[in-house]
């Protein structure tokens, strides 16, 4: 395309210069309906496309008679035609002279570059680079300050929020390293190795929950709550809780509004029923009480399995009795759902899509193990099978002990992890498209050591979500 349009600059000047040399075309009468002051137009046909260009042309020839001089098919005109149709044959040039003209050109635009940029529209601007992909915005931020401070831009918030969001990211710790995340991308397939500073370095945090962008720890010792953005490294902790549990809990976080400058919330439910919710918008535990006597005590929550959020409402696996445990954020309204579990099945955990709630676990006959998707129908609150593992791959699994642990889920989308003595293989799950992929092995940053995946949770990445 450059050659052409190199090409046809030449073919102008050219043009332009025999017209001043005085050198004319053979005429054709003069039209009677043309004036002798009217200028008629040449049309140059490049045969490689199907638009003409038209040239001004002083002789006192109709643009009509032009026209079919240049356009009839099986005419050879004669004179300054054949001298120009010469021009239009390629011209071989050494790379030096293509380089120089290229850099010419570029020298030349420059001015007129620069004052088309400046005008060119903020909010177009913006909405464009909302829409590139992760990594790559946050190697164009590394162009200029300018560029730099959108994370910081209301504007360049709003249209992040509005876009429809993206495949889910997984921020993951590993047995060798609890304090540094892994972060799997499964878009390009790759691992990042993020670190958040604020962080504590000297007791183990774990991954918990998501929402908006942001991910929810806590430490091993159930006493601090943090949230941060691992992409931006944005951060919080959590005032302290208003009594001290020391036994297991379960932790769920929803948005208030479309994104985090909404607010957010961070629900955490203790074995004996009490709970507490954390607002962000007034920084405070709110809504501390003990689950309705209605609802069967103690609570035997399946801690394996993450609660899942939909909408404004978190939902619980539940050991005994079988069944599930739904929390509205909005209302604070508990209710409990008595739902048998398919049998002979095994390290089982909740997941959603869209607003169905599914059921993943490890079904094992005799010897053969295989991974299941169910899903609930909510006529009949029963889990009907929906999809099951490759029949290539479980067969990995025969004859060996294998244990199942769910590193996510977010937009349809899970990641688990599969370990045995011999084995530890993770795997993706889109319930969408039904597709099963294998994810590749983390490995230490710069080393070619292989890192065991602890645990982990599910996030959508966003440049503009603030803890």
């Amino acid at each position: 395309m450059e050659e052409e349009l190199a090409m046809l600059k030449q073919f102008i000047g050219q043009l332009q210069e025999l017209l001043h040399n005085g050198s004319h075309p053979p005429s054709s009468p003069p039209s009677s309906s043309s004036s002798s002051s009217s200028s008629s137009f040449i049309v140059l046909h490049n045969p490689h496309y199907q638009n003409g260009w038209c040239l001004p042309f002083t002789e006192e020839t109709s643009a009509d008679d032009s026209c079919d001089l240049l356009m009839a098919p099986g005419k050879r005109p004669g004179g300054i035609f054949n001298m120009l149709e010469t021009v239009k044959q390629p011209v071989k040039r050494s790379r030096k002279d293509k380089k120089n003209q290229g850099k010419s050109s570029t020298e030349g635009d420059g001015n007129m570059d620069q004052e088309i940029w400046q005008e060119f529209p903020h909010d177009l601007f913006e909405s464009v680079v909302s829409r590139l992909p992760i990594p790559k915005f946050f190697q164009f931020r590394a162009v200029c300050r300018k560029w730099n401070a959108l994370i910081d831009s209301d504007s360049f918030s709003r249209c992040c929020t509005n876009l429809p969001q993206t495949i889910p990211w997984f921020y993951t710790i590993t047995h060798d390293n609890v304090n540094s995340g892994q972060v799997y991308d499964p878009s390009s397939k790759k691992w990042h190795h993020p670190v958040i500073p604020a962080l504590p370095k000297k007791t183990i945090v774990l991954p918990m929950a998501s929402a908006g962008g942001l991910v929810c720890f806590l430490d091993i010792g159930h006493r601090n709550f943090y949230v941060s953005n691992p992409l931006t490294k944005s951060f919080r902790e959590l005032p302290a809780r208003s009594f001290k549990v020391w036994s297991r809990v379960a932790v769920g976080m929803t948005l208030n509004g479309n994104s985090t400058s909404d607010g957010y919330k961070v629900l955490w439910v203790g074995c004996e029923g009490e709970y507490e919710v954390y607002d962000s918008s007034s920084n405070v535990w709110t809504k501390r009480g003990t689950i309705p006597s209605y609802i069967k005590l103690p609570v035997l929550l399946n801690f394996k399995s993450q609660p899942v959020a939909i909408q404004s409402t978190l939902y619980f696996m539940l050991t005994e009795p079988e069944g599930i445990l739904s929390y509205d954020m909005v209302s604070g309204q508990w209710k409990q759902y008595i739902i048998p579990g398919p049998p002979d099945l095994s390290d089982h955990t909740l997941a959603e899509c869209g607003e169905r709630l599914l059921l993943v676990g490890l079904l094992t006959k005799n010897a053969a193990t295989c991974v299941c998707i169910w899903e609930l129908q909510k006529m009949t609150l029963l889990w009907k099978e929906v999809d099951r593992m490759p029949n290539i791959w479980c067969l990995e699994f025969y004859g060996k002990h294998v244990r199942m642990n769910c590193l996510g889920n977010k937009g349809c989308l899970m990641m688990l992890s599969l370990r045995s003595r011999q084995m530890n293989r993770l795997i993706t799950y889109n319930a969408v498209t039904r597709e099963w992929a294998k994810v590749p092995g983390c490995t230490v940053p710069r080393g070619r050591k292989r890192l065991w995946i602890a645990c982990g949770t599910a996030f959508h990445p966003s440049p503009t979500a603030r803890a």
